[in-house]
């Protein structure tokens, strides 16, 4: 009986630090659905490894991403033109690329010319589409007054030159457009990853409390 009443009047386990960290780690788990199978592992095993694993590659990430921007500059033009190569053949990329060009008000990785990449778009003499010579419709300036979206408004535009072409569709390339809109969101980018790692400590010193206050029951048993 004194054996209970010393656990009871000594250490106990936080319930409100172990639910808080529950929940905050429930947050993570869903952003990171990828880490589920190692999460598992972790819950049972090292929680705070795991998080403080998660901080070290993402800060990783962030340090690796700097240093290799070419890299990673060269591997976004190479996806885009890949993508550009196959905008007909599959719906969800082809959505994807209009969305691109319309949001960073783009056309092609460099300019109009990479569609010739593609075989319904290039300028060759063989190519018997209608589309020849064009661009898709999310390359097109848009016109206010438009109440209906013209899909047609890139036909045979490229057949033109360059200082007409820029009054009805982007000439400037979506690597391009990209790196200049991260350089103009580049304190909320970089405030968006530091409150990630701020939380991310927060969660490792809850998920160390936490196992400090098991030990301390346990000590006591």
């Amino acid at each position: 009986m004194s054996r209970k009443q010393h656990h009871f009047k000594g250490a106990e386990v936080s319930c409100c630090v172990k639910y808080f960290l529950f929940g905050f780690n429930i947050i993570f788990w869903l952003l990171g659905a990828a880490f589920l199978g190692i999460g598992l592992w972790a819950w049972a095993e090292k929680f705070s490894v795991f998080l403080g694993l998660i901080f070290f590659l993402e800060l990783t990430a962030g340090i690796l991403a700097f240093v290799f921007k070419d890299w990673i500059k060269d591997q976004l033009n190479f996806f885009i033109n890949n993508n550009v190569k196959a905008y007909r053949d599959d719906i969800d990329l082809q959505n994807l690329i209009d969305f691109a060009q319309e949001y960073w008000s783009c056309c092609g990785a460099h300019g109009p010319n990479d569609w010739n990449l593609n075989i319904y778009f290039n300028c060759t003499d063989s190519n018997p589409s209608r589309e020849r010579c064009g661009v898709p419709f999310s390359c097109c300036v848009k016109d206010p007054a438009e109440d209906v979206l013209n899909t047609q408004c890139g036909y045979d535009v490229r057949l033109q030159g360059e200082l007409d072409q820029q009054k009805y569709i982007y000439t400037k390339g979506c690597v391009g457009q990209f790196e200049k809109w991260l350089q103009d969101n580049l304190i909320i980018v970089a405030g968006i990853f530091v409150g990630i790692a701020l939380l991310q400590i927060f969660g490792i010193c809850l998920a160390q409390n936490l196992v400090s206050d098991i030990r301390a029951v346990k000590a006591n048993w």
